[in-house]
C-alpha cells in the first residue's frame, strides 16, 4: 500500500500531520507513507521515522503553477500510488494527485473539489474541532468511529544534536530555557518583547541560559529581547534554518512560545512546553503533549483570530505578567 500525503504549507500543520502518519502504520504497519511538501520542511519530514520519501512541490506559498503541478503529476505516475490524502483544503492542492492519476484521492470537500477528489469527505467542524482531529479523520473511512490520535514524535539522534553543538560551539552545564518569540500570523500572537525579556533575566538570576530561536523574520523581535537583558542571551534567530532549530529545541530543558509553529514542534521533541495564547484558540491548536501547560486569559474579546489587535490594546497578552510564567519553569 503506498500512500502519497499533500502536506500543508505551515510548520505546525506539518507537525501535527505526523498524528496522521502514525495512524496510517498504526492501521496498515507495511504501508509507504511518500510527502510532497514545500523544501523548507525536508529536515523536519526526515525527523519522522513514518515517512519514506519526500518530494518537494516546485512552487512557493500561494502559486497557482497549474503546468509545474501538472509535470510534477505525471511524474508522480511513475510510483503507482494506491491512495493520495490532501490536507490542505484549496482547489489546487488536489491537482497533482489528480494529474498523477492516484486511484483514491482522499480530502475534505472545499472550493469545489468535486472530480479532483473521488473519496471527499464532508467536515463537520462541530465534532473535528481540532486540526489534528481533521488530519488524522483523513485516514479513517466515513463509517468508522471518531479517531483517536497519538501525539506527534520527531526523531533526533545524538549524532544531530551533536552537530549544532559543535556548530554553535554551545555550554550544556546550565539548563536550558528556549523563548520562541516569533509568530508569523502577525503581533496579535505574540506575547511583549518586555515580557520575555523579564522572563529571561529572572531565569538568568536562577542559573538558566536563554536561548532565543526564531526565523530571520523574527530577528527584530529577538534582538530587542536580547537588548532588554544586556545581550546575555543566545540569539539564534536568521542563524539556523528549520531542521538546526529542530535539532537545538531538542536540548532545551523548556520552551516558552507564542502558539506559533516551533510550539508544535517543541512538543513533539518531548519537551516541557509553555504555550502563551492571545488571538488564537488553544482547543483548536493546542501544544500536543500530556504536559504542556497553555496560558491564556479567556478574554470576552479573545479569541479573535485577527493578525493585530482590532482594539488596539492586546490586553489578551499584556495582562499575562512574566511571573505567572516563572512560577511554570522549574527543574
Amino acid at each position: 500500500m503506498k500512500i502519497l500525503i499533500i502536506a500543508p504549507s505551515w510548520v505546525g500543520d506539518m507537525v501535527m500531520a505526523q498524528s496522521l502518519f502514525i495512524t496510517l502504520k498504526e492501521k496498515n504497519p507495511d504501508c509507504q507513507i511518500d510527502v510532497l511538501a514545500p523544501s523548507w520542511s525536508l529536515g523536519l519530514l526526515a525527523r519522522m521515522p513514518e515517512v519514506s520519501k519526500a518530494f518537494v512541490i516546485p512552487l512557493t506559498h500561494g502559486d497557482f503553477g497549474l503546468k509545474a503541478r501538472f509535470l510534477l503529476g505525471k511524474k508522480l505516475q511513475s510510483e503507482h500510488y494506491h491512495q493520495a490524502i490532501v490536507l490542505p483544503n484549496s482547489w489546487k492542492s488536489a491537482l497533482i494527485p489528480f494529474f498523477a492519476h492516484i486511484p483514491k484521492r482522499t480530502g475534505f470537500l472545499g472550493e469545489a473539489r468535486y472530480g479532483l477528489l473521488n473519496d471527499a469527505k464532508k467536515l463537520d467542524k462541530s465534532v473535528l474541532t481540532m486540526t489534528v482531529q481533521r488530519f488524522v479523520a483523513l485516514g479513517f473511512e466515513a463509517s468508522e468511529n471518531l479517531p483517536t490520535y497519538s501525539f506527534p514524535a520527531l526523531n533526533v539522534t545524538g549524532l544531530q544534536q551533536r552537530a549544532v553543538i559543535e556548530k554553535f560551539n554551545l555550554r550544556l552545564s546550565k539548563p536550558i530555557l528556549v523563548l520562541c518569540a516569533g509568530a508569523e500570523f502577525g503581533s496579535a500572537k505574540r506575547w511583549t518583547e518586555a515580557h520575555f525579556a523579564e522572563l529571561a533575566s529572572q531565569k538568568i538570576a536562577d542559573g538558566w541560559q536563554i536561548w532565543l530561536i526564531g526565523s530571520e523574520k523574527d530577528k527584530p523581535v529577538t534582538e530587542e529581547i536580547n537588548k532588554f537583558t544586556g545581550w546575555q542571551c543566545l540569539d539564534f534567530a536568521g542563524k539556523t534554518d528549520l531542521t538546526e532549530a529542530v535539532d537545538l529545541l531538542s536540548l532545551a530543558h523548556t520552551v516558552v512560545s507564542n502558539d506559533s509553529g516551533l510550539m508544535h514542534v517543541a512538543a513533539a521533541l518531548n519537551k516541557k512546553v509553555i504555550a502563551i495564547y492571545g488571538s488564537s484558540d488553544p482547543k483548536f491548536t493546542p501544544p500536543l503533549h500530556s504536559e504542556a501547560e497553555i496560558v491564556t486569559l479567556n478574554l470576552s474579546c479573545s479569541p479573535c483570530f485577527k493578525r493585530d489587535c482590532p482594539l488596539g490594546h492586546r490586553q489578551c497578552l499584556t495582562d499575562i505578567l512574566p511571573a505567572q510564567i516563572a512560577e511554570l519553569i522549574h527543574l
